[in-house]
């Protein structure tokens, strides 16, 4: 991320732009998501969102807003030709991503198969990431807290230098 978009990152920080908390929200009959109204005005216009599968143990979906995607797009884009693993990775995830856009209620339609990835049926609990949120299926998320020692949050928290 160039200086710019650190420091607009730093500024969305300081005014408590960020994704936090966690909301628990039910489909649809038509599989539709509506994002609330909190994390919508963090999203901005244009109301796009990029929906990708997680890699991993746990299984849940990362939903990135469009102006978050673009630094890290920009680092992919200059990854060489030549890097078969770091395309392969690419490959699949950008087979199994897609990007989407609000409804006038702030509602989305998430792909059936990325739905399925996430266990997501009725019930989503969406949980802030600070720059993204993540739709999770309700006991997945319990068994993940579950997982978290305070020995691991400790270390997550050395890990990540806060």
């Amino acid at each position: 991320m160039g200086r710019k978009g650190q420091t607009e990152a730093a500024d969305r920080w300081a005014q408590g732009q960020f994704f936090c908390g966690q909301y628990r929200h039910n489909l649809d009959p038509k599989s539709r998501l509506t994002i609330p109204a909190e994390w919508a005005a963090i999203v901005g216009q244009p109301a796009k969102l990029y929906v990708i599968p997680s890699v991993g143990r746990w299984k849940f979906l990362y939903v990135f807003p469009a102006r978050v995607m673009e630094p890290k797009l920009q680092h992919i884009h200059n990854l060489s030709m030549a890097d078969e693993r770091g395309r392969a990775f690419l490959r699949m995830i950008g087979a199994r991503s897609e990007a989407v856009a609000w409804d006038v209620q702030r509602r989305i339609r998430i792909r059936d198969e990325l739905l399925a990835h996430a266990g997501l049926k009725d019930t989503v609990l969406m949980v802030g990431n600070v720059e993204a949120f993540e739709l999770w299926a309700p006991e997945r998320w319990t068994e993940f807290e579950r997982s978290m020692t305070e020995e691991g949050l400790a270390e997550a928290s050395r890990y990540v230098g806060v």
